[in-house]
């Protein structure tokens, strides 16, 4: 048995044919307070054209990837579905956007750091490193 996923009770389907006005109370408070704050002016620019970029991306007259730097950008029901590729400070890392992504930021699925993976120390690495032979 497949359970579908439901946000606080709606369905994707009913998310997406829904306004942001009307999504926002479904929200976190700090979402919530963050989009509402711009509801008049709704965003920033940067935002502002992500949207738009989205917007024409689900119509299919986007060219290309999308992409974007704005990792503070919060996940709405509007985006499910489409893959964004989200800067992480060195590379665009590809977000597939899932139902369950919704009212979470971009940036939390484009890890900005790498697990690290130290190599043999160097010569001077250590005080004991002075006597190990160089061959």
């Amino acid at each position: 048995m497949v359970r579908e996923f439901k946000f606080k009770g709606y369905t994707p389907e009913q998310l997406q044919s829904m306004s942001v006005e009307s999504v926002l109370p479904l929200l976190n408070a700090r979402q919530r307070r963050s989009l509402s704050k711009r509801v008049g002016t709704y965003m920033n620019d940067e935002k502002r054209k992500l949207r738009e970029k989205i917007k024409l991306a689900r119509e299919g007259k986007l060219k290309g990837q999308l992409r974007t730097h704005v990792r503070d950008m919060i996940i709405l029901p509007d985006m499910i579905g489409l893959t964004i590729n989200v800067h992480n400070g060195k590379e665009f890392a590809a977000v597939a956007i899932k139902p369950e992504m919704v009212g979470h930021y971009l940036g939390e699925y484009a890890i900005t750091n790498k697990r690290v993976q130290h190599g043999a120390p160097g010569v001077g690495a250590s005080r004991s490193s002075l006597y190990v032979p160089l061959k």
